[in-house]
């Protein structure tokens, strides 16, 4: 299938049933110039089988590389889905609780007020520590441990499991150091091991650069968001701008190869597909168990549901995952996953037994609600 205006091919195929999907997916190569894809995948899983499987366009602005199935790109915050996922497996496995305090793990957490928090108010944005008070290089973020230091030794900017502020950056360290501190390993390997590994699923988190040959470049948005013209409060100012991370930054070796749960998976629409199809057919796909039914109910549970203070709007979030208030992951409220900046998502339905992945190289300029993955997640929807 090629689409008329660009001259984009669109390869893959789908499904009876599902054709609307196909046509969306081809319709978001011919918007307006600032929110048109220019490479994209996307794999749907309904009930342990694949009926959506595309992908399509250039995956570098030159178009001199088309972008093939195996294609890798950043998936920014649609990581924090994926990572959850791992918690909820940690969970069922008797190695995480997530009511437990952060310093039952990580004893120096509890400096500055930080006694009360839990695993739980880490994953659902309630713990106080959406940025760094201290000033933070964009290469700062290679330094784990500094990182890490840092978080342990701040106050939290509101008391904690009383606001919500989501912590874009930050959560990647906090929940990075909870797992490694009660599991025993990093987050990254324990999803190549015990994810990826089983389910066949082409996701990296940590050392991505040496599948540099098959990854997408990311192109950051054409339209530029000046943040002090948002009128953003102090605690969103300092989550959003310390650091200040540029899409280009994304493009490096440095990143590529740095672990940062919070926003630097590499992966196919296949490979997170392959995860999130997994927890909407009840924990399992082609005859491999993550985790229980249970341990998804927990994962999707909500914890908090007010304005968020970064976001300006209430998000319903679960333990690592956000549900579907505003639409964005179809017509289920019910349905969670997570997005990532410029377009990307992973997410499952329980109600339809759908798992989805988008992934994309050319950023939009939303931080959440992308017009192209929320037109592909409405045509699920319907197909479903």
């Amino acid at each position: 299938m090629t689409t008329a205006a660009h001259a984009i091919r669109i390869d893959g195929e789908v499904a009876p049933g599902f054709e609307p999907v196909r046509d969306a997916f081809a319709a978001n190569f011919q918007r307006d110039e600032w929110q048109r894809d220019l490479g994209a995948s996307l794999c749907v899983y309904r009930r342990g089988q694949r009926v959506v499987d595309l992908w399509g366009g250039w995956r570098d602005a030159a178009r001199t590389q088309v972008w093939t199935r195996d294609t890798l790109a950043n998936v920014y915050s649609t990581t924090k889905g994926v990572v959850a996922i791992a918690f909820a497996i940690a969970h069922d496995r008797g190695l995480i609780d997530y009511e437990a305090p952060v310093y039952h793990y990580w004893p120096d957490f509890a400096a500055n007020g930080k006694e009360r928090a839990t695993v739980s108010h880490v994953l659902s944005h309630q713990v106080g520590l959406p940025g760094f008070v201290a000033p933070t290089a964009s290469e700062d973020i290679y330094d784990w441990d500094g990182c890490c230091a840092k978080l342990a030794a701040q106050a939290p900017a509101f008391p904690i499991g009383e606001n919500t502020c989501y912590h874009a950056g930050t959560f990647g360290f906090l929940a990075g150091e909870i797992f490694r501190r009660a599991v025993g390993e990093r987050v990254g390997a324990f999803i190549a091991r015990q994810i990826a590994r089983p389910l066949e699923a082409d996701i990296h988190l940590g050392n991505a650069a040496k599948y540099e040959a098959r990854i997408a470049p990311m192109i950051g948005p054409s339209i530029e968001v000046d943040l002090a013209a948002l009128g953003l409060s102090k605690i969103a100012l300092m989550a959003m701008s310390n650091p200040s991370l540029d899409p280009a930054q994304a493009n490096t070796s440095a990143w590529r190869d740095a672990e940062l749960p919070a926003m630097n998976l590499h992966a196919t629409a296949d490979g997170i597909a392959r995860v999130f199809g997994a927890v909407s057919n009840g924990g399992e796909l082609h005859g491999v168990r993550l985790l229980r039914p249970a341990a998804i109910a927990a994962m999707s549970e909500v914890q908090c549901e007010r304005t968020d203070l970064l976001l300006g709007f209430a998000v319903p979030w679960g333990r690592g995952v956000a549900l579907n208030a505003t639409g964005i992951f179809g017509a289920n409220p019910r349905a969670f996953g997570h997005t990532g900046w410029g377009g990307s998502f992973g997410y499952a339905d329980l109600a339809t037994g759908v798992g989805a992945a988008y992934v994309m190289n050319r950023m939009g300029p939303e931080l959440v609600g992308d017009a192209r993955a929320v037109a592909l997640a409405q045509a699920i929807s319907t197909c479903a």
